[in-house]
């Protein structure tokens, strides 16, 4: 039921919670506790993406993998705060900052916002509104400026900050790996 905009829209917002979900989280759990920990983070992760949903269905079992996605995520998501800010250079970052401090906690979700509205401010797009789910409209708050509608080459984009602030957290990462060693 999505045009293009909405389509463009759910990636970008998909790409900005991939973000942390897929590096950022395992990283910071790969240096707390090494590859067991980032397996265990998965296997959590990768639960509440399969039965996490609030249908009939998984409600009461999905609940409990979803909670728990949300308290695995707490710190990672939040480590969004310095790296989208970081990588947005020095004119943009403290706009992008306020942004993600403003509407970070509008989403559902305790943690997809920031990453979400921190994206959204740095293209200058506006994300969320209504979406769909199961063919059930879903609005939802409206996250960034209303600069302008999201365009396609805005998923290229939301890619590329993704990968920017992969290189900063891994290398942040390295640096504090060498500190600690000596």
């Amino acid at each position: 039921r999505l045009d293009e905009e909405g389509v463009v829209r759910a990636a970008v917002e998909s790409v900005a919670e991939s973000t942390v979900d897929g590096f950022i989280a395992p990283l910071f759990y790969a240096v707390l506790g090494g590859a067991p920990l980032v397996l265990a983070y998965k296997a959590v992760n990768t639960l509440d993406s399969m039965v996490g949903y609030t249908t009939e269905r998984y409600l009461h079992f999905g609940w409990a993998s979803a909670k728990l996605d949300d308290l695995v995520n707490f710190i990672p998501a939040r480590l969004m705060y310095l790296l989208v800010p970081a990588v947005s250079g020095p004119k943009r970052a403290a706009h992008v900052f306020q942004v993600m401090l403003r509407d970070g906690q509008k989403h559902d979700s305790p943690n997809s916002g920031i990453s979400e509205a921190g994206f959204a401010a740095y293209l200058g797009v506006e994300l969320g509104g209504l979406c769909y789910y199961e063919g059930e409209a879903c609005p939802r708050p409206t996250l960034g400026d209303d600069d302008r509608a999201p365009e396609l080459q805005d998923i290229g984009k939301a890619i590329s900050i993704m990968y920017r602030i992969t290189v900063l957290a891994v290398s942040a990462c390295l640096l504090l790996w060498f500190v600690i060693r000596g």
